[in-house]
């Protein structure tokens, strides 16, 4: 991991103008030994924050994201400390990621009450076969002006291919099999909708699966993971990607309820202790 920061900080110093482009980063999994070298205390993001800079070789963060809900630390601590880096000048703001909606309400009213920085973003997993946060999450983000940016658009790969095609990731990848059961009965509907209207289109699959998340009005930057340049070209042509309203309609008639996401859970983070706290 920090191997990898240390490589991008260099090919930023190649992008131009710092202020030429937005740079995101996180923070809550173990970056290193001890009982602070992972989560949400007030000495872990000091300390994390001073690392991210050092290895991204930049004077500032314009948003700096908690990648989980901490159940070992009070709020109240992770929030004040992250006011205070946004003070410093070390970040310019700050955003979240995967918790449930009372937590996320819970943080932006303690923010409000204390007078602190708040979050301004929020990363959820939204796709076309997990739309559990249209419940919650998306709302309240709607109601507070909070900016959604959703992760897994494509399904870890799974609404960019027809059913059953098998790539290396999906057989090697433990963390996607887990994510995204490719048995479902629902997702193979989902997919083979996803190629139909592809071919209807003339267009790729994950075109079609970028453009119904871009068609809701929450979403602002989805995240994507690209390992070819075609990736990234096919993502943003979905942006001129319009659905009709019957498209969308039969995109979403298969979805059925899933269960909350297992990783938000204060059990998930009891059972990963090992993992990253150390």
């Amino acid at each position: 991991m920090a191997f990898a920061f240390d490589i991008r900080g260099e090919l930023l110093r190649e992008l131009g103008p710092r202020d030429s482009y937005v740079l995101a980063t996180k923070l809550f999994n173990r970056m290193s030994d001890g009982p602070n070298g992972a989560g949400l205390s007030r000495k872990a993001i000091f300390a994390e924050i001073d690392n991210s800079l050092q290895r991204l070789k930049t004077d500032y963060v314009d948003l700096y994201q908690i990648h989980r809900w901490d159940y070992f630390t009070p709020i109240e601590e992770t929030l004040e400390a992250l006011n205070d880096v946004v003070k410093a000048g070390k970040v310019r703001y700050i955003g979240a990621s995967s918790m449930y909606a009372w937590q996320f309400s819970k943080a932006l009213y303690t923010s409000q009450l204390n007078g602190w920085a708040r979050f301004v973003s929020m990363q959820s997993e939204v796709h076309l076969a997990m739309r559990e946060e249209e419940r919650e999450m998306l709302p309240l983000c709607a109601d507070q002006g909070v900016a959604v940016m959703p992760w897994g658009p494509l399904g870890g790969g799974m609404l960019t291919r027809p059913w059953g095609q098998s790539t290396k990731r999906n057989t090697t990848d433990l963390y996607n099999k887990h994510m995204y059961d490719n048995d479902a009965a629902p997702a193979k509907a989902i997919v083979d909708t996803v190629e139909k209207i592809a071919k209807a289109r003339g267009v790729v699959m994950a075109q079609v699966a970028m453009a119904w998340v871009l068609s809701k009005p929450e979403m602002t930057s989805p995240i994507i993971g690209a390992t070819k340049p075609a990736h990234i070209t096919d993502a943003v042509a979905a942006v001129n990607l319009v659905l009709s309203g019957d498209e969308i309609t039969a995109l979403e008639a298969a979805y059925k309820p899933l269960p909350s996401p297992g990783y938000l859970t204060y059990e998930a983070q009891i059972g990963g202790d090992r993992l990253w706290r150390g």
